[in-house]
């Protein structure tokens, strides 16, 4: 067990590009190879998608991926770890081993499930007092379901909804043997795993100085070198685009997080111990990650039908842009009359260049989102009205495109259950089903530890420059549910030593505004001369129900990063 572990990733979500199954296993040796297709919002897709067919619920891409590719993967030798079985992975698992038999291909496949929540709903609490019983209530389970499909001789374990490192966790802890208590290497494999689970994010993906990155290929998705304790080094095949460095890395580790602990079903990162270092054009070494028990609660995933909603853009030119944007507001919400929906959320997007030289320099869009539980109100009564403006409106009065019908939404929430409320289950290749006990803990669980802290050099005084936040620092941001993350590293030791005084929670009010309504945190993460912020509430319900213009804040960083601060000349 001495070498290595190769564990590549294909989907970083369900749509994610469709030739990267055949593209990692014909571009090098891997050992695993696994696929991400789950978020909050899929869920809710496919939670809606199996009310009209029970028999779906999983990811049909991944199906058709299969289909493409599973010769290749047996006559490589490479197992196949994803969690495409959504909402029905034994129906999933089913559809696999006729596919195999159909091609002739002699694979053993696997499935775990006991995620799903749903049929014990009201005697878990799962309710919600405003919208009902779920839609979808799915546990995120532990990588010790997926280690016993594969020391159980499994070429492809298929899984519904676990935490999306426990795809490269599970394969790690079968191979190496490790032992449910080894915290050090589970959390040293999670963040491995967290590294990968978003496919090209980690090889210059949405990366902060893309323009520094070698994008004449597409890019390459990631993979890992996983070694017995734990550690390991993130890489990519040789030829694909893109590029492996300690900051592409660094941003992937600080999207969608909190705090310095990481907490899940096996055990509880600390990503303030995290270390990276460069091992060579396009490997970046990681260790030193250090892990404790997990908590003594497993976290799930609540859909909840909320209502239908329904949007609109506006096109404002030329001189006025404000005034015409009130005539268009006070016009519409007179058109409703007592047809009014529930919410209706107004966004005024950009403004006119003066002397604009372009129609595109003269332009603003002004974008109305109206949300209601009846259809109609958000449907055929909410795009009569703005249809009827249309000779009656606002000089130049015109639209991005007409509104459409409308469609319904859905509203997330986390909830918790005590740990042995969950029954994860193993389900063999011979059909064998091994209950997975939940990992016993001395005390509750989640222990404490005081967060890791390093020595910040003093920021020489001398004169500042007034330019853009990001000539110093990157950022990458999401969504957790309701919430929205913006974690910011620093380049060089120096611009830590500034960033690190310098970004507070007062500033980042002062830089974006819009947080100042909501409850922010920020967390230190000295090891990656990275802040991490969670500003509560600012997605509102989840990306489903959102209004905002970018409703999974996954701008939020770039925004933070052109505003105009005071930085030491020293530093720059």
């Amino acid at each position: 067990m001495s070498q290595p572990l190769r564990i590549g990733n294909a989907s970083g979500f369900y749509g994610d590009r469709f030739t990267a199954v055949r593209e990692m296993l014909e571009g090098g040796p891997l050992d695993v190879l696994t696929g991400d297709y789950l978020a909050e919002l899929t869920m809710l897709i496919l939670g809606r998608g199996k009310m009209k067919d029970p028999g779906g619920g999983y990811a049909t891409t991944f199906l058709r991926q299969m289909e493409d590719t599973l010769g290749l993967a047996a006559e490589r030798g490479t197992r196949i770890v994803a969690n495409a079985g959504g909402l029905n992975p034994r129906g999933l698992a089913d559809r696999l081993r006729e596919l195999a038999d159909r091609l002739g291909v002699p694979v053993k496949v696997a499935h775990v499930e006991g995620d799903d929540l749903l049929p014990r709903a009201e005697e878990l609490g799962l309710a919600d007092s405003r919208y009902g019983a779920p839609l979808t209530a799915n546990a995120y389970l532990g990588a010790w379901g997926i280690a016993e499909c594969l020391r159980a001789g499994a070429d492809i374990v298929v899984t519904g909804r676990v935490t999306d490192a426990s795809l490269v966790v599970g394969p790690a802890a079968a191979h190496f043997g490790w032992a449910r208590d080894d915290w050090d290497a589970l959390a040293g494999a999670t963040v491995l795993g967290h590294v990968l689970e978003c496919g090209a994010q980690a090889t210059g993906g949405n990366y902060a100085f893309f323009q520094e990155i070698y994008n004449v290929k597409p890019l390459g998705f990631p993979l890992t070198e996983v070694h017995a304790d734990g550690s390991g080094v993130v890489t990519k095949h040789e030829g694909t685009g893109g590029s492996v460095t300690t900051e592409t890395v660094t941003a992937q580790l600080l999207y969608e997080i909190g705090g310095p602990a990481y907490p899940g079903p096996d055990v509880t990162t600390w990503f303030d111990t995290v270390e990276l270092r460069q091992d060579g054009p396009d490997r970046v070494a990681v260790g030193g990650v250090r892990g404790t028990p997990p908590p003594a609660t497993t976290k799930v995933c609540l859909n909840h039908l909320g209502g239908h909603r329904n949007e609109m853009t506006f096109v404002l030119t030329g001189l006025d842009v404000e005034a015409k944007a009130e005539f268009a507001k006070a016009q519409l919400e007179a058109a409703f009359g007592e047809r009014r929906p529930a919410r209706v959320e107004w966004t005024l997007v950009g403004s006119p260049l003066p002397d604009p030289a372009t129609q595109g320099e003269a332009t603003a869009l002004l974008r109305c989102a109206v949300l209601d539980p009846d259809a109609d109100k958000v449907g055929r009564a909410f795009s009569g009205a703005v249809v009827e403006l249309a000779l009656a409106g606002y000089p130049g009065f015109t639209m991005t495109s007409p509104p459409g019908k409308g469609s319904p939404y859905g509203v997330y929430r986390p909830a918790f259950v005590p740990n042995g409320d969950v029954e994860h289950v193993a389900v063999l290749p011979d059909g064998e089903r091994r209950v997975i006990a939940a990992v016993e803990l001395a005390g509750e669980g989640g222990e404490e530890r005081e967060p890791q802290s390093r020595p910040v050099s003093a920021v020489p005084a001398t004169p500042t420059a007034r330019v853009p936040l990001g000539r110093v620092a990157g950022a990458r941001s999401g969504d957790k549910g309701g919430d929205a993350n913006i974690g910011v590293w620093a380049r060089t030791d120096a611009q830590w030593a500034w960033l690190h005084g310098f970004l507070t929670t007062e500033r980042l009010a002062e830089l974006l505004p819009e947080t100042r309504e909501h409850t922010v945190t920020r967390h230190v993460l000295p090891n990656l001369r990275a802040v991490n912020f969670v500003v509560e509430g600012l997605l509102q319900e989840g990306v489903s129900a959102s209004t905002r213009f970018d409703p999974q804040g996954k701008a939020l960083g770039e925004w933070l990063r052109s505003r105009l601060v005071d930085i030491p000349e020293a530093v720059l």
